[in-house]
């Protein structure tokens, strides 16, 4: 039995591992102004962007997901034949229209799959699945990640999406961001009125950090930090506690909207290594996808863990 694993590109895990273990991407295209960017999961050419020119106007992007007939012929054109069942672990439905497209897309090759597997000499079933994560960012990848696993461990189809579906309930994301003027102008350009006005003026001027967290396909604050560096201290403080309490499973995911020994600078960051080391937790370290960073500004920090413990809160 051949299990194909699929992502979207706002699925933080690093590139090296995306590939070595065969993880169909799903790109989603950035639109600023005239400029087209194909998002391929390309910590070189994110990092690149934050550079440049184009990314001063980075608020006003568009991000165009893969639409229902481009999915559909990824499937037809990829995934039927290269394998015989297909979990597609999308970011949240309430953030993207991703799962809807590619819920749609797997209704649309329905009656079209088995000639494809035919002309290819294969004649035994295929199945696909799409699921909807519940989760964003780093928070993905923990899902991935336990697919991966499974698979590897050759767990049965059933126990499989169980486990998955069990994982999407069970997922927090959370996210601190250092420039509340980004965010806030970026969520009013998508007409998203979670960070207000004056509570980003505030928060900018006082050097007040939210802690956003997504859990079960919804965002919100959840703590009120003074300083960047603080917030990040206490967030990675409570992480490394629920890791040595026991995780759902072995694994923590960390992305970041800049380079990643930035990232391994800051406070807390070395004492959750040695905690997940300790208690044989793997780490995977990303850049930040070039989507993510769009939605969220650069510098922002995100980690990804499932556990049935109680959220962070300060």
């Amino acid at each position: 039995m051949r299990v194909g694993i699929v992502v979207d590109s706002t699925c933080d895990l690093p590139q090296d591992y995306i590939e070595n273990k065969g993880i169909v991407l799903l790109p989603i295209t950035i639109r600023i102004g005239e400029a087209m960017l194909a998002d391929h999961r390309d910590p070189e050419a994110t990092l690149s962007f934050i550079n440049s020119r184009v990314a001063e106007k980075a608020a006003e992007a568009e991000t165009i997901p893969f639409s229902v007939t481009q999915i559909r012929d990824l499937f037809l054109g990829r995934l039927v034949i290269d394998f015989d069942q297909v979990f597609c672990l999308t970011v949240t439905k309430t953030r993207s229209a991703i799962y809807d497209n590619a819920t749609q897309a797997s209704f649309a090759i329905l009656n079209d799959y088995k000639p494809v597997r035919q002309q290819a000499g294969l004649n035994s079933p295929f199945a696909l699945r799409v699921m909807d994560t519940q989760s964003l960012f780093a928070g993905q990848g923990v899902s991935a990640v336990e697919a991966v696993r499974m698979r590897e461990q050759e767990v049965p189809l059933t126990a499989m999406r169980e486990r998955l579906d069990e994982l999407a309930r069970n997922t927090h994301a959370y996210m601190i961001p250092r420039d509340l003027h980004y965010l806030r102008s970026r969520a009013r350009a998508k007409g998203d009125r979670s960070v207000g006005l004056m509570s980003a003026m505030l928060g900018s001027a006082l050097d007040i950090k939210p802690v956003l967290h997504a859990h079960q396909g919804q965002t919100e604050p959840v703590a009120k930090i003074k300083g960047f560096d603080p917030a990040v201290q206490k967030l990675l403080e409570h992480v490394g506690k629920r890791v040595a309490a026991g995780l759902m499973t072995p694994t923590v995911c960390l992305s970041y909207g800049g380079p990643l020994d930035e990232m391994r600078g800051l406070a807390g960051y070395a004492a959750l290594r040695e905690t997940c080391e300790r208690h044989s937790v793997e780490v995977f370290e990303s850049v930040m996808s070039l989507t993510g960073m769009v939605n969220v500004g650069k510098g922002a920090l995100v980690v990804g863990i499932a556990d049935r413990g109680p959220a962070f809160s300060a």
